[in-house]
């Protein structure tokens, strides 16, 4: 099974044209870690389910937040048997078209397929300037600090190999803004992850409110020294 994990936070406008988006990707299914959404996306998921194949919900009430949804969602993927599991936002800024293509890259060889804004072909759309220039130091920095081998460091498009994430201790991972989109590829790394960045177009989202605030850059710069201190794969 091919298991698409979503996390949201009042994504009521958006979801139901993620779910439509993932069944049209053809061969996977969706899992949705609602975080207590106050307006109603559990339910409309709830909803969807009844007439929607393959459609999950994780319904979280405690410990809420970016990284620790996913750590839940990595948990239910594997309770499910899923082969492969991939990662992608709520908000429509991830094109489920691409889906198909991390998938082809994970049967090809690759641990870990990235939906890449930052390698060749790949690009972003509709962000402002000032939020592009953050976007790039962010992911200069951190390759720089961590020697990830990857141009997308922040990237949240993934497609993960299952046995593979098994290896890893998901309690170690500790980020809950986007340094866990860092923290993540770092330890699939060191536990020998293969690399393949598929070029995409991000687009930003048109409706609901971003998540994003200056906290996340701060948890991120901390992120990376720590992880530089951990070192490369065998070191």
């Amino acid at each position: 099974m091919d298991l698409v994990i979503s996390p949201t936070l009042n994504e009521a406008e958006n979801i139901d044209m993620l779910i439509d988006s993932v069944s049209a990707a053809g061969g996977f299914e969706l899992l949705i870690v609602d975080d207590d959404s106050a307006d109603g996306t559990a339910k409309l998921v709830e909803n969807r389910s009844e007439t929607t194949t393959g459609l999950h919900l994780l319904h979280r009430v405690e410990n809420p937040g970016f990284g620790k949804s996913y750590i839940d969602g990595f948990r239910r993927a594997i309770q499910l048997g899923a082969e492969r599991v991939f990662t992608m936002d709520a908000d429509l800024s991830h094109p489920a078209e691409y889906l198909p293509q991390l998938r082809r890259a994970l049967e090809e060889g690759a641990g870990v397929a990235i939906g890449s804004r930052y390698t060749p072909g790949g690009g972003i759309r509709n962000w402002p300037r000032r939020r592009l220039l953050i976007s790039r130091a962010a992911n200069f920095f951190a390759r720089l600090v961590t020697r990830l081998p990857v141009r997308d460091c922040t990237a949240g498009f993934l497609g993960i190999r299952t046995d593979l994430l098994k290896t890893i201790d998901l309690d170690a991972l500790t980020c809950d803004g986007y340094g866990f989109l860092i923290e993540l590829k770092h330890a699939l790394w060191r536990a020998g992850a293969s690399f393949a960045e598929v070029p995409i177009i991000f687009r930003d989202r048109t409706r609901g409110r971003t998540k994003f605030h200056s906290g996340m850059i701060r948890e991120a710069i901390g992120t990376c020294f720590r992880l530089r201190r951990l070192g490369k794969p065998g070191v």
